[in-house]
């Protein structure tokens, strides 16, 4: 009988994805959603509403392994201080309930994995290389992951092992990062944002999925993960290269600083700063990348 895997934000650009990867690869597959949706032949959909405390608990009782991927988009808004709030409870909430019933039922998984990211590591600009024992920082971003991770913690007090996938900007064909930025740059308006200088830590769609799967089926991984490509990848040089693309060379002036501060608020570091972030040990898993060459794979995206 194929293992159950249930997802949380299973309906979002990763969450499609991996749905698909993990029914191609012989896995059942079942997700939470807000709203009604009509089963298929390889999907079961089952209600839920984190922020009323409602769950169908037959769905992780169900389940051999759960993977989280469920929360409010990070720059889809300004950071008001209720918008913060957002943020954060919308990834916290779900794994607090789901911590319920399996305690309450004293339910085992195989695993609990859980997407994080980057932002971890705070919201500056440095060469420093970040590795995965390095402490949170002390901003919104850095607190925001920790928390979200401490609530994956509980879970693993329960004996069960959990994975943490800190996640780079993800790029895939008409969805995600690129479906915001692509646009200008198709139009012939793309520019570098404040200095250029920040560092884009990125990963392809693909990629990431693939890094979900190995964390369910290498029963050795446990902890947190960086999952994106380490090279030097900055704003500037990857808009120099969307650019190059779409066959024209950046003629506008970088977009100020403080411009960006003022029509995006405190939200303006999650673009305006950058840092690199190492993969070295989620390639001693033995685990590839397939996409290394960000030209390369901006063009996959965009064809």
């Amino acid at each position: 009988m194929a293992k159950n895997i249930l997802l949380t934000g299973g309906t979002g650009f990763i969450g499609k994805n991996l749905t698909d990867l993990l029914i191609e690869n012989g896995f059942s597959v079942s997700v939470f959603t807000r709203s009604p949706k009509e089963n298929t032949s390889a999907i079961q959909y089952y209600k839920w509403d984190p922020d009323h405390n409602y769950i169908d608990e037959q769905a992780v009782l169900k389940a051999d392994y759960i993977i989280h991927l469920s929360g409010e988009g990070i720059v889809e808004k300004r950071w008001t201080k209720k918008r913060k709030e957002a943020i954060l409870e919308s990834r916290i909430k779900p794994i607090d309930l789901i911590f319920s019933v399996l305690e309450k039922n004293n339910k085992p998984l195989d695993a609990f994995v859980s997407a994080s990211a980057v932002g971890i590591y705070g919201a500056f600009t440095t060469h420093k290389i970040c590795i995965e024992n390095m402490p949170p920082a002390n901003d919104f971003l850095g607190q925001t992951c920790q928390e979200w991770e401490k609530a994956v913690d509980k879970i693993n007090t329960l004996g069960i092992r959990t994975v943490k996938v800190r996640t780079g900007i993800v790029l895939g064909r008409d969805e995600g990062f690129l479906k915001k930025i692509v646009p200008s740059f198709k139009s012939g308006f793309g520019a570098i944002l404040g200095t250029g200088k920040q560092y884009v830590p990125w990963i392809h769609i693909s990629d990431l999925c693939n890094i979900y799967l190995k964390a369910i089926v290498n029963s050795e991984m446990h902890g947190p993960y960086n999952a994106c490509i380490t090279d030097n990848t900055t704003n500037a040089s990857l808009s120099k290269t969307l650019a190059n693309i779409f066959g024209y060379t950046i003629w506008l002036p970088k977009a100020p600083k403080f411009i960006l501060k003022i029509v995006l608020g405190e939200m303006s570091v999650a673009v305006l700063e950058g840092q690199r972030v190492s993969s070295e040990k989620m390639q001693k898993t033995g685990f590839e990348f397939q996409f290394t060459d960000l030209e390369r794979t901006l063009v996959s995206c965009l064809k």
